[in-house]
């Protein structure tokens, strides 16, 4: 049978058997992705499986290179997503990437306390530096279901937050509130001229503008800790990106969903600045 995690007996230190298939008391959710996590560090890797499993995720573990797979081999594990270390002792980096492609098609993702090396982060299909949160984690194979489903259109995620409260705790910590709201208000503006843009690039069947344009929402939206919004930006950018899929009429006939996403996103930061900078 395999081993539960239950948040109120969880020990940390208590090592648990490598090659586990985690679920929560209530079970996965079957739309979610199926992960495999290496990682030779047993703290890390016991709290970045339970924040997986927590979300509802199905987690399996290898301490090393060999161990994944052995597990792969053996059956034990077909993996949607994978999140490896980029820097473990014996099998490692590219030649574990290499090895892993060869076994599976689950999009890599590397993962490390410190900038990856260039050969590794070229190899894989993204890159994480750790210590990295549930947000971070969600958001990456958000973005993995939605190149892998791209007919599936996203949606503003119940209780997610508007904006990410340290961001905005920096930001009052380095300048006035006046500058600060300037800055939200620029957010606010330059997603309304995005969402138009997106607009006409959604009615031309323009992918690789669609592309382009969530990749600045992204980037833009994620700098300034405006979360929703950096998320949908994302999910636009890695959709777009299925080239194939993208140009299908099921990707693009969900435009009016994207967009709707969009603007509720950019009404939700309206709304925090009237409350948060109030006039």
């Amino acid at each position: 049978m395999p081993n539960q995690v239950h948040p109120h007996n969880f020990n940390l230190f208590v090592p648990l058997p490598v090659h586990t298939r985690r679920m929560l008391d209530f079970g996965s959710r079957q739309d979610l992705p199926t992960v495999l996590l290496i990682d030779d560090d047993l703290v890390s890797r016991e709290v970045m499986a339970t924040v997986l499993t927590m979300s509802g995720y199905t987690v399996h573990t290898a301490a090393d290179g060999d161990a994944s797979l052995s597990l792969l081999a053996a059956g034990e594990c077909m993996p949607d997503v994978i999140l490896m270390d980029a820097q473990m002792p014996g099998l490692s980096g590219t030649e574990l990437i290499a090895q892993l492609r060869q076994r599976t098609r689950a999009t890599v993702y590397a993962i490390s306390g410190s900038n990856a090396p260039e050969d590794v982060v070229a190899a894989s299909d993204g890159f994480l530096l750790k210590p990295f949160g549930a947000d971070a984690l969600n958001r990456l194979l958000e973005e993995h279901a939605a190149q892998a489903n791209p007919s599936t259109a996203p949606s503003i995620v119940a209780d997610e937050p508007v904006v990410n409260a340290e961001t905005l705790a920096q930001l009052r910590a380095l300048m006035p509130e006046s500058s600060v709201r300037e800055i939200y208000a620029a957010v606010v503006a330059d997603l309304g001229k995005k969402i138009n843009a997106l607009q006409i690039a959604f009615a031309k069947r323009d992918t690789a503008e669609i592309r382009r344009i969530g990749h600045s929402i992204k980037g833009g939206c994620a700098m300034a800790g405006a979360q929703q919004a950096a998320r949908l930006g994302a999910i636009l950018e890695a959709s777009a990106g299925a080239s194939a899929a993208a140009q299908s009429g099921n990707y693009l006939d969900n435009s009016s969903a994207l967009l709707k996403d969009l603007r509720a996103a950019a009404l939700h930061l309206e709304r925090m600045l009237e409350v948060e900078f109030p006039a």
